[in-house]
Parts: C-alpha cells; sequence; structure tokens
C-alpha cells in the first residue's frame, strides 16, 4: 500500500482534502454511454429493456417481471442456514428502523398561532439491488426494511438477470429475500436500463408484461455500478435519489495497540468487493504499520479473489496515512469522511467524540465492517466518497418528507397582520400584504389611509 506522509505537515483545509485517497468517479464520460439507454427505455419500454439485457446481461428474459411463484420456489429452495441470517439481519433491521421513525410535533407560538410537522412517507419507491461480482440479498434488506417502517405503500426492486439462472430470472437468493420480507413487484432489469424504467416507467411489449409494465417511482435508492450511478444522477430531476454512490471505502484509526492482522483482514474484506475500493489505514505508529504491511503479504494470496483485492489496496484510492499523532489522525479521518470508519484505539470514545464526518462508525476491534454489512441492524447504504462531510447514510429517513402545517385563527393572523404587511412592501410585494389586510380592512388598495385602516381595525 502506498504511504501518505502528513508527520511534521500543517495542511489547510484545502490541502488535507487533496492530499485524501480517493477513486475516480468517471460519471461524465459514462454520461453518453448512459443517455441513449435513457431515451430508448423512456420511447420503448418493455421492448427496450429486453434488447439492454440481451446485449449486456446476455439473455433475453420471457418474463421482466418475476412471476410470484418463482419468488416462493426460491424461498422453498433456499438454504435454511442462509435463510435464518436473513431472517436475524431483518430482524435487527426492523428494530432499528422502527426507531428511527420520526413523531409529528407542533410549536404553539401564541393564541391562536401553531406550526405543527407531519412525516409524510414517500408514495412509490423504486429499489436497486446491483448484481456483478457479487449477490446481495443483504442490499435488499437495507433498502426494503426502512422503506417499510416509514410507511411507503408501493416498492419496486430490479436487479440484473442472474447468469446462473437459464430463465433470465435474478438470483434465487435475491429472490428469496423478497418473499420473506413480502415484496412482490421485483424485476429481472439491471443496469442505467433499471434507473430508466423506474425514472419513466415502461409500458410492455409482450403479453405477458400487460399494458403497462412498470409505473413511474417517486424515488430511486440503492448501491451500483458507475453507469447506474450515472443513470441516477441524469434521472434526480424527474425522480428523487438517496445518492450517486462511488466505489466502497473504509478508514481505519489505529493507533500502537491495535491487531495488525485484524486491521489487514479488515483492509482485505474491504478490497474484496471491487479494484476501485478504497482501504486507508491512519495511524501515528510506523511499527504498527509494518506489521500490518507484513500481514498484508501473508494473507492477500491466500484470500479467494486475491487478484481484486491486490489491485485494490495498491490503487491510488488506497494506502497508509502516517500522522503525528491522535489529532491529527482524527482530522485526517474527518477530511476524508469515510464511509465506514473503523476506530480501534485506546480510548475510542475519545476519538469518536471528534468525529464529524464518517457514513457509520464501528467502534473497537469487535465491530468490523461485516458486521454492519450484514447483521448489526445499521444499514450498509452509506455515503461514499467524500460525501459523508454533508450526507447521511440510507434510514428511515430517505423515504419521509417533513411538511409543515400552519394553522392560525383569526387573532392570531389580526396580530400579524400590519407586519406581514411592512415586510411584503419592503420586499415590493405589496399584493403579499394586500392578501393579508384583506381579512381585516376594506380597502388594502388604498395605499394612502392603509395606517388609518389598520389602526381602526385593530391591527395596530
Amino acid at each position: 500500500m502506498r504511504i501518505i506522509d502528513l508527520r511534521g505537515k500543517k495542511l489547510t483545509r484545502a490541502e488535507m482534502l487533496e492530499a485524501m485517497p480517493r477513486a475516480e468517479m468517471g460519471t461524465n464520460e459514462a454520461t453518453e454511454l448512459v443517455q441513449p439507454i435513457l431515451d430508448d427505455v423512456k420511447a420503448r419500454g418493455a421492448a427496450a429493456l429486453r434488447d439492454f439485457a440481451e446485449k449486456f446481461d446476455h439473455i433475453r428474459p420471457e418474463n421482466l417481471r418475476v412471476p410470484a411463484e418463482a419468488m416462493k420456489a426460491a424461498l422453498d429452495e433456499l438454504d435454511p442456514e442462509v435463510r435464518a441470517a436473513i431472517e436475524e439481519s431483518v430482524r435487527r433491521c426492523r428494530a432499528v428502523s422502527a426507531s428511527q421513525v420520526p413523531a409529528p410535533f407542533h410549536t404553539d407560538l401564541a393564541e391562536g398561532a401553531r406550526v405543527a410537522e407531519r412525516w409524510i412517507p414517500v408514495q412509490r419507491v423504486g429499489l436497486y439491488v446491483p448484481g456483478g461480482k457479487a449477490v446481495y440479498p443483504s442490499s435488499v434488506i437495507m433498502n426494503v426494511v426502512p422503506a417499510q417502517a416509514a410507511g411507503v405503500e408501493s416498492l419496486a426492486i430490479a436487479t440484473p438477470p442472474s447468469r446462473n439462472n437459464s430463465d433470465g430470472l435474478p438470483d434465487k437468493t435475491i429472490l428469496a429475500t423478497c418473499a420473506i420480507l413480502g415484496v412482490d413487484e421485483v424485476y429481472a432489469v439491471g443496469g442505467a436500463q433499471a434507473i430508466a424504467m423506474f425514472a419513466y416507467g415502461a409500458k410492455g411489449s409482450e403479453p405477458q408484461d400487460g399494458e403497462i409494465l412498470c409505473d413511474p417511482v417517486d424515488k430511486i435508492t440503492g448501491p451500483g455500478n458507475i453507469f447506474v450511478a450515472t443513470a441516477k444522477r441524469m434521472v434526480s430531476g424527474i425522480v428523487g435519489i438517496d445518492a450517486v454512490a462511488g466505489p466502497t471505502e473504509i478508514a481505519i484509526i489505529a493507533d500502537k495497540g491495535a491487531n495488525p492482522s485484524w486491521l489487514a483482514a479488515d483492509l482485505i474484506g474491504q478490497a474484496e468487493h471491487d479494484e476501485l475500493a478504497g482501504s486507508v489505514l491512519i495511524t501515528d505508529s510506523e511499527e504498527l504499520a509494518d506489521k500490518v504491511q507484513e500481514s498484508l503479504r501473508y494473507r492477500v494470496p491466500r484470500t479467494e479473489h486475491a487478484e481484486r483485492v491486490n489491485t485494490s489496496l495498491r490503487g491510488r484510492q488506497s494506502g497508509i496515512i502516517f500522522t503525528d499523532g491522535i489529532e491529527q489522525s482524527i482530522d485526517a479521518a474527518n477530511a476524508y469522511a469515510a464511509e465506514h470508519l473503523e476506530v480501534q484505539t485506546a480510548d475510542p470514545d475519545a476519538v469518536i467524540a471528534k468525529i464529524r464526518n464518517a457514513g457509520a462508525i464501528f467502534r473497537g476491534p469487535y465491530s468490523p465492517v461485516p458486521l454492519g454489512d450484514y447483521m448489526s441492524g445499521s444499514n450498509h447504504v452509506l455515503p461514499t466518497s467524500g460525501t459523508a462531510r454533508f450526507a447521511a447514510g440510507l434510514g428511515v429517513h430517505t423515504f419521509m418528507k417533513p411538511v409543515e402545517v400552519i394553522e392560525y385563527d383569526e387573532q392570531g393572523l389580526k396580530t400579524l397582520a400590519a407586519r406581514v404587511n411592512a415586510f411584503a412592501v419592503s420586499e415590493d410585494l405589496p399584493a403579499h400584504g394586500e392578501c393579508v389586510l384583506s381579512r381585516f380592512i376594506d380597502d388594502p388598495y388604498d395605499k394612502a389611509t392603509i395606517k388609518e385602516q389598520e389602526e381602526q381595525a385593530g391591527l395596530r
């Protein structure tokens, strides 16, 4: 792993941000490839979806919408041990999600003057579950459970056809997970074309599709490759999105007391995802870093995806950041704003108290990132590429909208009428003031007598 040495340096905020290792997103370059896909699906619906499945997934699905019996069969065939793991993950995620549901509230500002806030669920959501190098039933759980807890009434899932299924349906473990969660609207559609289907809807092209294959959604969530990320960015003015996700990443703040073998295993675990995955160790101990490098040399060749891991760890997005001490390590972590931040130090609580930017924080040596990926109850859909400086991970709040309800009675409005009018006139929007004054005076358009009318009406 390459070395980024911050020791003895007093960096400005801009210089610290620039020093952080990053993968190239490349969404701008993908735009010209994605735009024709979006346009074609918008115009031709299911016919275009089948053409793109044949082109990119090398199969032409007969059923773009997965039949209910296929999901039931997948659940019946699911390995009991895997099913138990999925159900436990669902149980824990439901418990955390239930506690995240915000309560309505109101504020009484004066007699007859109240502002309330309601949290309203998004009506229809499209959840994307990636395929590619791995299968992600965990992503089904992380997207569906908080949406259900929020009260979303219509959920649709899109996930690519599996190369292991000759019938063109998605991976059976994903289908079984959908069945466990009670989601019956699932599409064997992947890539940018799935995002187009969610954004624009898709008319049917075969009898089994019906007249409308898929209705448009209000919001799209879920991770994906560069083409999925680009498509989400491009339709974000038409529908809501959770984020434009980049390659996954981990940062670990560690001091000399941390276990180097465990640190190496944690870096490898993240590097396994993708050649562009970022694995970053932040430490003030050169001795620890040397031991981690030694452990990596031993462990990487022995893991199944050694070539992928090796590419990731040697990439420009990964590295070991040397610091002068724990305070500079914290500064570096806040600048990096990791998707996943592990804290393995002598006093983790003191470090965590100073962390401002992270998608999720994993405290101590027995809270490794894979725990959050599968079973901790937290959500693994998190901000990447430094966006944790201003963005949060997916949760119940992702699927809800706060809406204010303004309720003033006659006296409540009367108390403010003259002031509202004065404010409106100062902004050269006199009709705004006239709107309010009309409730209390006879002629708000007679500017010469406004103050007199206000006094007579008891507005002053």
